[in-house]
C-alpha cells in the first residue's frame, strides 16, 4: 500500500500586528501640544474619534493634581501624529468623597455658559460650607456660582477657560463671592464637558488701496503728475510759443 502523504493545506497564520503602526497622541495648542501617549491602529481612520485620558499630573508634573482627569479625542491625523482636542475633564470620585463629612452642605451645580470663541461647556461646580445651611442659602449661592462661571467664561477662550478651571482660579472666585452669604470651607469644579466646538475667527484682510487712475486728482500734500513745479500755460501762450 501506498504511503500517505502529510497534509500540505495547513492554514498560515498571519501576524496582524506587523500590519500596524503606531500614532503619537498630541494635546491641543492649550496645552502646547504636548505627548500623550501613543496608539496603534492598522489604518489612519480607525485612530479618529479615540478618546483617552491623562492626569494634569502627566502633562504639568504637579504632583498635586493627580486627582484631575482630562479627556482628549482624536479629531485628525498627519502622519504618524494624531491631533486631539480637549472634550472634558473630571475629578477622581475618591477625591470627590473626601471632600464630603459630616454636619456640612454641598451645594452641586450644573451650568452651560459659551466662551469668547463660541465654545458651549457644560460646567459642574460644587461648594462646601463649613456649617448645615438651609436650602435657601442653597439657592442663593447656586445663583452666585452661576453668574462667576457665566462671566468668566463669556471674557475668556476656551483654552483661558480650561486653565482657569483646572489651576483652581475659577474655584477661588466662587469662594470669594460667596462669602457674603456663607463661609466656603472648599469649591473645585468637579466636571466640565465639551457640548460643542467653537471655530476660530479668521484675521479680517488688510485693505490695500489701489494707486491713482490717469486723469484722477492728485493726492493733497503731492506734486501734480507730470514734471516737478511744471506750470500750466494759457492758449494766447501756447500760440506764442509756436511761432
Amino acid at each position: 500500500m501506498a504511503e500517505k502523504k502529510p497534509r500540505t493545506s495547513a492554514r498560515k497564520i498571519k501576524d496582524r500586528w506587523k500590519s500596524k503602526g503606531w500614532y503619537n497622541l498630541l494635546a491641543p495648542e492649550m496645552f502646547n501640544r504636548q505627548l500623550l501617549g501613543e496608539t496603534v491602529a492598522d489604518d489612519p481612520s480607525k485612530v479618529m474619534g479615540r478618546v483617552t485620558e491623562v492626569t494634569v499630573q502627566d502633562i504639568t508634573g504637579d504632583f498635586s493634581k493627580m486627582h484631575i482627569k482630562l479627556l482628549f479625542r482624536v479629531h485628525q491625523v498627519q502622519g504618524t501624529d494624531a491631533l486631539t482636542t480637549f472634550v472634558g475633564h473630571g475629578m477622581t470620585s475618591d477625591y470627590v468623597r473626601r471632600l464630603t463629612r459630616r454636619k456640612r452642605t454641598r451645594t452641586d451645580g450644573v451650568f452651560n455658559v459659551t466662551t469668547k470663541d463660541t465654545w458651549r461647556i457644560r460646567v459642574k461646580p460644587m461648594a462646601i460650607t463649613d456649617r448645615r445651611v438651609q436650602s435657601s442659602k442653597q439657592r442663593v449661592i447656586r445663583q452666585i456660582m452661576e453668574k462667576t462661571v457665566r462671566d468668566a467664561a463669556a471674557a475668556m477662550t476656551v483654552g483661558e477657560f480650561v486653565k482657569v478651571m483646572i489651576s483652581g482660579d475659577l474655584a477661588k472666585g466662587i469662594a470669594i463671592a460667596c462669602k457674603t452669604i456663607q463661609p466656603i470651607s472648599r469649591v473645585e469644579v468637579r466636571a466640565s464637558e465639551v457640548l460643542q466646538s467653537g471655530t476660530v475667527p479668521e484675521p479680517a484682510p488688510v485693505p490695500v488701496e489701489a494707486p491713482p487712475q490717469p486723469g484722477e486728482m492728485p493726492v493733497a500734500g503731492e506734486p501734480p503728475a507730470g514734471d516737478v513745479g511744471a506750470e500750466e500755460k494759457s492758449p494766447e501762450e501756447l500760440q506764442s510759443d509756436e511761432l
